[in-house]
Formats: C-alpha cells, sequence, structure tokens
C-alpha cells in the first residue's frame, strides 16, 4: 500500500500496522478527518455502552510543545507527528447515561421500557462503585477504543504508535483536565511514516493459547 492511501484490505490493516519512530511532519491531519477517525473508533465495545473514553487531540505546535517535556524519550515522535491523541478514561462516565439510552429510543434501537429497566437496575450498581472499582472497567474499555483507533488510522493511510512512557500524573493538569476525574491511558502519535517501521516477532498460538 502507498503511503497515506485509504483501503479497506483488512490483512493490509493488520499485518501492515506498525508502531512508528519517525514521521514526516509536513503531513497534516485536518480535524475533520481527525474527528471522522475518532467517530469510527468509538465504536469500538464498552461495559453497558458507556464509552468512557475521552480524547485530547494535541495537534498545534504548541500543544506537542507543552507535550514534548512530559513524553520522556519520545519526543521525537510526539514533534514528527501530525498529532497526538492523548487518551483518556472517564471515571464520571455513568453521567452520560440517559443521554446514551435516552438517545438510544429516540432511534429506536431500543423500546422506552427496557432503558428504564436498565437504568433502573445500573444506577444503583454504578452509584456504588468505588473508584478503583470503576477504574477497572473504563481502563479496559479504553484499552479497546484504542487499539480500534489504531487500526482505523491504519486504515485511512496513516501510522500511529501508542506510548505508555509519558508524565500521566501531569499530562490532565497541563491541558487544564480534572486530573481526579480523567484517568490517562496512553498516547497515540499519528502521521504519515517517513519508513516502514521494524517487524516484530510475535509469539506462536501454541505459546499463548490454551484449549480445554
Amino acid at each position: 500500500m502507498k503511503k497515506h492511501q485509504k483501503t479497506n484490505d483488512f490483512n493490509e490493516i493488520v499485518y501492515g500496522r506498525r508502531s512508528i519512530k519517525e514521521y514526516d511532519p509536513s503531513v497534516k491531519i485536518s480535524r475533520e478527518e481527525m474527528s471522522e477517525i475518532i467517530a469510527q473508533a468509538s465504536t469500538a465495545p464498552s461495559s453497558i455502552n458507556m464509552q468512557p473514553w475521552r480524547f485530547l487531540v494535541i495537534d498545534s505546535e504548541e500543544g506537542k510543545e507543552k507535550l514534548a517535556p512530559l513524553s520522556r524519550f519520545n519526543k521525537d515522535k510526539v514533534m514528527s507527528s501530525s498529532a497526538v491523541i492523548a487518551v483518556f478514561a472517564d471515571l464520571n462516565n455513568f453521567d452520560y447515561a440517559e443521554e446514551i439510552y435516552g438517545t438510544a429510543v429516540e432511534l429506536g434501537y431500543m423500546p422506552q421500557e427496557v432503558k428504564e429497566a436498565q437504568l433502573n437496575f445500573l444506577t444503583p450498581l454504578y452509584e456504588n462503585l468505588t473508584d478503583e472499582q470503576m477504574k477497572d472497567i473504563i481502563l479496559l474499555d479504553a484499552g479497546l477504543v484504542s487499539m480500534q483507533l489504531m487500526l482505523v488510522a491504519r486504515a485511512h493511510g496513516y501510522d500511529t504508535n501508542p506510548i505508555g512512557g509519558y508524565e500521566k500524573d501531569q499530562i490532565a493538569k497541563a491541558y487544564g483536565m480534572d486530573k481526579d476525574r480523567y484517568i490517562p491511558v496512553m498516547l497515540i502519535t499519528i502521521g504519515k511514516a517517513v519508513n516502514e517501521g521494524y517487524k516484530s516477532y510475535r509469539l506462536p498460538v501454541e505459546a499463548t493459547t490454551q484449549w480445554t
């Protein structure tokens, strides 16, 4: 596949994905296309469909310069990328329950009585979760959307790199976000790769899978 060429070839998307170290800094991704990528990624599954992921798209030079000292040994990736998507998980995700379930009723996806039964059951359950219990749920969901986002980006002709090595305790505050509400998950750099990246060995199914 030529660089920056969209594809629907699933094998190309999956097997062609690499964790890219260096991007072409001249390539920009419009906010319209980035919004489309995020919307497609957000079809990922989540616990009771609460979609607890939140995205901070850092696509300005000023924004990336603010991130650079927080990104440890990943500064080059950050600065050469078209954008960095900081993925967070929202501890207050259940605040959107009425909107999510109410809109599902309006769109004909769910009967009103099912919505009411679901929320009557789920509301006290979620209200009584500790922050740690909620964190376990939303980090899993945020991981699912992050992987889907990287595959969607590949389908759009872009490359990515997931980054866990950054100052997670500082990033929310640095961008004016509530650090007690938004749990940092990862950074995802996105752009047009300068090269195809390195292939990597993957353990065979026999080493990772048991059957019973």
